[in-house]
């Protein structure tokens, strides 16, 4: 005599089984996404820079060998010595321990500008992509005065308005930093707004929002991610310049770009005054377009 399984107890044993089958799967894609990530030598050392910074600004008390504001006339202008492994500044203020917390200020401005780049440049070019029309040709007009002039001026511009601060420059650096995030949403988005999963969805009744949100913003995550990390360097690279210029990080804070300005005037006679911000603006800038390149060999599909 035969019997037959009961339908519910396949029914629980399919349901057992697809989030096993896509753990699984999941887990395949990191391993795999994972060793093309460390099989470029070059996007390794960018991404041990990055952890390096990461652990430093973490660790700032405890590596630091002096502190960072400190003052002592009596050793101006020393140079790189077992004491101050980097020298010491005009003021007597050792280099090292400087550049150790100055690690905390551009990990402090890459994450706001991050934070506030990331969705506002998302949802403006996925908005302007699905909806298209004359919401795209406001956005994206809007989009190309921003891009058409050059970041840095855009970024002094913004700041001359609000005064000279940390702050006030994290806010002119995100202002000048989204719109190559929403062109690239909305390239994304005009590719996939016609897909047949979003005419699923549309057919079931789901609001635009929601197509938005659930579809079309995930499949546009990963290009995006690339450029963020892309993007980084030019914002470090902004923030120095807005430092050097005296219109961020204010003085005693051990800012890398305020170090350089503040050095330029020893440099012949003091190289290490201006070698050694600039060396870790260098280090940590090529260091982010590396890691953003592997990133978008592992992330971008059509790379396989």
């Amino acid at each position: 005599m035969t019997t037959t399984p009961s339908p519910s107890l396949n029914k629980s044993a399919l349901a057992s089984d697809v989030p096993q089958s896509s753990a699984a799967a999941w887990r395949e894609t990191i391993r795999r996404g994972a060793r093309r990530l460390t099989h470029n030598p070059l996007t390794v050392a960018g991404l041990a820079v990055v952890l390096l910074l990461v652990l430093v600004a973490i660790f700032a008390p405890w590596i630091a060998t002096h502190t960072p504001v400190a003052q002592d006339l009596s050793d101006a202008l020393k140079a790189p010595s077992a004491e101050h492994w980097f020298g010491t500044d005009e003021y007597g203020r050792d280099i090292f321990s400087r550049l150790v917390y100055g690690s905390r200020i551009t990990l402090y401005i890459i994450a706001l500008v991050t934070i506030v780049v990331g969705p506002v440049g998302l949802a403006v070019g996925t908005i302007s992509g699905y909806f298209g029309g004359w919401v795209d040709t406001v956005f994206m007009r809007v989009t190309d005065i921003f891009i058409s002039f050059p970041g840095l001026v855009l970024a002094l511009a913004f700041v001359a308005a609000l005064g000279p601060g940390l702050d006030h420059a994290i806010i002119a650096i995100a202002l000048t930093a989204w719109p190559p995030i929403a062109r690239l949403a909305r390239a994304e988005t005009l590719s996939l707004r016609k897909a047949d999963f979003v005419a699923a969805a549309q057919l079931q009744g789901a609001s635009p929002a929601r197509i938005i949100v659930r579809h079309i913003v995930p499949m546009c995550l990963s290009s995006v991610i690339v450029r963020l990390t892309m993007n980084m360097a030019g914002v470090i690279l902004t923030a120095a310049g807005l430092g050097f210029l005296g219109l961020g990080a204010q003085p005693p804070m051990p800012e890398w770009g305020a170090m350089i300005s503040a050095g330029r005037r020893y440099m012949l006679e003091c190289w290490w005054l201006v070698a050694m911000p600039g060396a870790a603006i260098m280090m940590v800038s090529l260091a982010f377009n590396l890691l953003g390149d592997g990133l978008r060999d592992v992330l971008d599909p059509r790379s396989e």
